[in-house]
């Protein structure tokens, strides 16, 4: 494995650690508004190659996430509403105030950008917020990296059967072994929580939660490595000495987000 990519996660595995673990649910908002203004940042100059995106809205929507646990919880029915629908107003003004030097293509990249990036990661925040969201966020975070972690070493060593010209490093050998890792991984982090910090977790729901999580985590690096091909491009950036952009880091994280909110609803 990569030096570099091995060294980064050991920094930022600490930092990643304390911040969720000790600051209040207004810093992390903050902290997830500026990875998503990263990351949207990354995604537009990727895409820019195919369209002329309307900035502005997008880094818009990544900063309001910062306000999510400041705005009131029964007023967020009619807020979400209507943001989304003056987004899509504001766009479509744009093109008619350009002259459609903005197009729909330009639009439709622009609020594509927002719900693959603003909205999916909103929802960490508001895991984040949730009863127990400091024990419930782990879940969300190992499903990611023991996926990815577990896919890797099982498709190098064991490897044999190519998933998808998509990707073609990845093997359903590995895919597997990612999804068997990520389950192990969350069950004895729920033994730990159970044991020690006298949560009462139901291991059979916390595997079939792992199951999908991690089956979504997977779609989600395939999903990122689509629009990587197709703006031909390896990373998004080079950000993170052997991650490449910020974007490549959560665009696993990006769709389990939402999935596991709904999931942690549930239970």
């Amino acid at each position: 494995m990569n030096l570099k990519r091995v060294l980064s996660a050991l920094i930022g595995f600490p930092i990643v650690a304390v911040a969720l673990i000790y600051a209040n649910n207004y810093i992390i908002d903050v902290i997830i508004s500026l990875i998503a203004l990263i990351s949207i940042h990354e995604f537009y100059n990727a895409i820019s190659k195919d369209g002329k995106p309307v900035r502005w809205i997008g880094y818009v929507s990544c900063i309001s996430i910062a306000f999510i646990h400041i705005i009131p919880l029964e007023q967020l029915h009619l807020i979400i509403p209507m943001a989304i629908s003056s987004i899509i107003l504001l766009l479509f003004l744009q093109v008619i105030l350009s002259q459609m030097e903005t197009n729909i293509k330009d639009i439709a990249y622009t609020l594509f950008g927002i719900f693959y990036v603003a909205v999916f990661l909103m929802f960490l925040a508001i895991i984040r917020g949730m009863e127990n969201g400091k024990i419930l966020i782990w879940y969300v975070l190992f499903a990611s990296w023991t996926t990815d972690i577990f896919a890797y070493l099982v498709g190098k060593h064991l490897g044999k059967h190519k998933f998808s010209k998509i990707s073609p490093n990845k093997t359903i050998e590995g895919c597997v072994g990612g999804t068997i890792g990520s389950i192990i991984a969350m069950l004895a982090y729920t033994y730990c929580i159970n044991s020690y910090l006298g949560a009462n977790y139901s291991y059979l729901l916390i595997a079939i939660t792992g199951l999908i999580l991690s089956l979504v985590s997977q779609i989600g690096d395939f999903a990122a490595s689509t629009i990587k091909r197709y703006v031909d491009i390896k990373d998004y950036s080079d950000l993170i000495p052997g991650h490449g952009g910020m974007l490549d880091r959560v665009d696993s994280l990006l769709f389990i987000a939402p999935f596991a909110y709904i999931l942690f609803s549930l239970m």
